[in-house]
């Protein structure tokens, strides 16, 4: 699958924090899939502009657009997201990136993201 990135661990310690952000790197990322593959105390995934945290829980997954429905082009703001501080113990996790087009090979023609 072209318009899909492989999907990558990731495991976060209690002293790692991972700030307030939006990722587009690769081409249009249209969503993200995060899995959490364990529970640790703390650790979940904040969602500021929507008053929303998702809270650990081994096997829960979150899907959330990156761009707008509308306007492919266009970034979803209140999707921006922060990892919360592990507080004991270590997180661990997986996520996938779904593309618009293919991410290995950048479509011409599309205009950046703004």
């Amino acid at each position: 699958m072209t318009d899909t990135e492989p999907s990558p661990l990731f495991r976060h310690h209690s002293t790692d924090y991972i700030e307030y952000h939006s990722k587009q790197h690769a081409g249009v990322r249209k969503l993200t899939f995060n899995l959490y593959l364990n529970v640790a105390e703390g650790g979940g995934t904040k969602f500021t502009d929507l008053d929303i945290v998702v809270m650990l829980k081994k096997g829960k997954a979150v899907l959330w657009p990156s761009v707008v429905d509308e306007d492919p082009g266009a970034k979803e703001n209140n999707t921006y997201h922060e990892a919360m501080p592990v507080l004991d113990g270590i997180k661990y996790g997986a996520n996938s990136w779904i593309h618009l087009n293919n991410f290995l090979t950048p479509y011409i023609g599309f205009h950046s993201l703004h």
